[in-house]
């Protein structure tokens, strides 16, 4: 056993305790009573500076001696007891006794307040005379009045409901506030809400007699910050309620804000204000660790600025500097807000993209990325022009760890230098051999749409009621001048990857409004045409809402006229978002239909939050109907509970006879499939609605 520990009981774990506290105590230290830490075997560990006077020592010495020596003899029996009684309870304990100085002289009638401390290898005592000289304490109140007021920190002191009980003039012009405006107002209200979660999380109103440092952030009353370090120390009566916290404050303002322009620096570029090449590396393993866990892969995008030297040498240096900035905010307004683009240095510049789910998403991305830099650059006058050779390695399919897919990365970047610049390309040679199809397709897109290339067909659906045709889906095609008539799945695919989604969407919306106008002449004045909307289209045609109701109302077409298919899978896109857009919707008047109703991501409940008008749903429940299975069951409850939420019902994929009578035993209202009519053109459609209207 240590030395240490047999001399006073005490082990080195409790003196570097008591160390690791001591700067918890200034406000013990300036009290205007004697306050002891003692050991179990009675030798004194600490005292304040009331109490080393109390007992005639200097504080520094008081380590020295036994507490139980400044006890009058005739008392110290009594108060072994009492000092047994009180490190073996957990409640403070009273004791009046009579105590003498170092000579032997004053204090005499004392009353001490001792407690173990929590630690369970001392206790701590306070001790205040009871019949002493009463100018001497007042001179000691003074004195700690004066301590108080004129400290070159901030005290502040509060209730247990945290309401402001007591500051000092320090802190009130650390707050840059009045003392009166402080008191009885809650701490928090100084608080951002910043403030109030590290108050909250420091929790420094707890109910235990442990002390702690802790940083808190304020907001002046002129509404600037301030952070202070602050030495809190809870309150307690006699009976161990919480009373309140004291709590000694500096102001740490400019230390924090040198900490963290020191931190900024190290992790970010001064001229563009990316990442640099450290943080880049610790953003790049969590994304890695990420896709680990979340079974989805990380994308690495490797940039390097073409002819940027020649640019630099021609225009100069700070030109050159313009244009790194220019093209930093070109390559960021190409990427998602989750995404991080860092600068490696001079022109190289990093994008990893992650949580991805497919490589059609990184194509985009990339040539979004290649067409940004290739435009024009307008330098104080100045025209110039670089481009942007990119390669892209994959995690983990390219390589597991960091510095082999950076590497991979470089060498694509590399391979499109030398394919000719101004383009992307893998590292994997199958992914480019891939990319060059995709890009390939997406240029057969492009031409498609100038050379009017894409056809609307059309699916009536029939009122199960009346057996009249007053609402059709539109249904696009792709007449490939070499392929031949491409249903959706061979091309959408391409063109959400692309982007080119948006464009041939808009274009799907003007042709379906220019053929519902025909129809409601024709066929029934309130005719309705769907159009259906992939989950890339809510992303990314946030635009679009104001032309389509201005192309409506040029067209003299009620709002009404078009409605608008999602399906279940764009839930999967994030409700919040869905909703929105959705909002946007009914805000123009459009209505909207929730496609593939059953297929898994919506429930019942959705039907109710999802601002909707009708539920479409899926062929596969209309093929299983035999009037005995449970799918009839679940027919008649979506439709009921559609029908309490004021929707309408559409069923999907109705082939026979059979179906579509237990569809109308059901309630449901529409029904669209090969009974009724495969898709068509416009000119077929119309045939078949005015002749089931007659």
């Amino acid at each position: 056993m240590d030395v240490q520990q047999l001399d006073s009981g005490v082990s080195p774990e409790r003196l570097r305790h008591e160390q690791e506290q001591a700067h918890f105590n200034e406000l013990y230290l300036l009290a205007p009573v004697g306050y002891f830490v003692v050991a179990f075997d009675g030798r004194i560990l600490q005292a304040n500076v009331a109490g080393a006077q109390l007992i005639g020592v200097p504080r520094g010495a008081a380590g020295g001696h036994r507490f139980h020596d400044f006890v009058r003899r005739n008392w110290r029996e009594e108060f072994d007891i009492f000092f047994e009684s009180a490190i073996n309870s957990r409640a403070p304990r009273r004791q009046r006794i009579e105590m003498t100085c170092a000579d032997h002289g004053a204090p005499g009638p004392v009353l001490l307040l001792a407690s173990a401390d929590g630690s369970g290898q001392a206790c701590r005592i306070v001790v205040e005379p009871v019949d002493g000289n009463l100018a001497a304490l007042e001179r000691s109140e003074e004195r700690f009045r004066r301590i108080v007021h004129c400290a070159d920190e901030g005290i502040w002191e509060i209730d247990a409901l945290g309401f402001i009980t007591f500051v000092n003039p320090k802190m009130a012009a650390l707050l840059d506030c009045e003392i009166e405006g402080l008191l009885e107002q809650p701490l928090v209200r100084f608080m951002d809400e910043e403030g109030r979660a590290r108050f909250e999380a420091h929790d420094v109103r707890r109910q235990h007699a442990r002390g702690e440092r802790v940083e808190l952030k304020f907001v002046r009353c002129d509404g600037s910050e301030l952070w202070t370090s602050a030495a809190t120390t809870p309150i307690f009566d006699v009976a161990g309620n919480y009373l309140g916290t004291l709590a000694l404050v500096s102001d740490i303002t400019r230390q924090r804000a040198s900490a963290e322009r020191i931190w900024h620096q190290a992790n970010f570029d001064e001229l563009t204000g990316l990442p640099n090449r450290h943080m880049f590396r610790d953003r790049l393993a969590q994304e890695m660790r990420k896709a680990d866990r979340g079974a989805t892969f990380v994308a690495l995008l490797y940039i390097d600025l073409d002819h940027f030297k020649e640019v630099n040498d021609r225009l100069g240096h700070a030109v050159g500097d313009t244009l790194l900035a220019e093209a930093a905010r070109r390559v960021k307004a190409c990427v998602r807000a989750t995404d991080t683009l860092a600068r490696l240095g001079g022109d190289e510049f990093t994008v990893i993209l992650s949580g991805l789910e497919r490589v059609g998403s990184v194509d985009r991305i990339a040539q979004s990325i290649v067409d940004a830099l290739a435009r024009p650059f307008d330098l104080a006058g100045e025209l110039a022009e670089i481009s942007a050779s990119v390669g892209i390695a994959l995690y983990p399919a390219d390589a597991r760890e960091l510095p082999d897919l950076l590497s991979h990365a470089d060498q694509a970047m590399y391979a499109s230098k030398n394919a000719g610049r101004n383009r992307y390309s893998y590292f994997t040679q199958d992914l480019q051999e891939a990319a060059m199809a995709r890009q390939a397709i997406a240029l057969e897109l492009r031409e498609a749409i100038v050379q009017q290339q894409f056809e609307i067909l059309y699916q009536p659906i029939v009122s199960l009621r009346t057996g009249a045709v007053h609402k059709a889906e539109a249904l696009l095609r792709w007449r490939h001048p070499t392929r031949g008539l491409l249903a959706p799945a061979h091309f959408i695919p391409f063109a959400e990857s692309s982007g080119m989604i948006v464009e041939i969407g808009d274009w799907v919306f003007r042709e379906a409004a220019r053929q519902v106008q025909c129809w409601q002449r024709s066929i029934a004045a309130d005719f309705q045409v769907s159009v259906n909307k992939s989950p890339v289209q809510f992303r990314r045609d946030g635009g679009q809402y104001q032309g389509w109701l201005d192309y409506l109302r040029e067209m003299e077409l009620p709002s009404q006229s078009i409605v608008v298919e999602i399906s279940e899978g764009a839930l999967q896109g994030g409700a919040d978002a869905l909703l929105g857009r959705l909002a946007q919707y009914r805000m123009l008047g459009l209505q909207v239909a929730l496609d593939h109703f059953g297929t898994g991501y919506a429930s019942l409940s959705h039907l109710k939050r999802y601002d909707i008008d009708f539920v479409k749903i899926d062929p596969s429940l209309a093929q299983t109907l035999d009037g005995e299975g449970g799918e009839l069951a679940l027919y008649e409850a979506i439709v009921a509970m559609a029908h309490k939420l004021g929707l309408k019902v559409v069923a999907e994929g109705v082939e026979t006879a059979a179906q579509r009578a237990l569809l109308v035993d059901a309630g449901c209202d529409y029904a669209q499939g090969y009974m009724f009519g495969h898709p068509m053109t416009a000119q077929e459609l119309e045939k078949l609605a005015l002749r089931r209207t007659g």
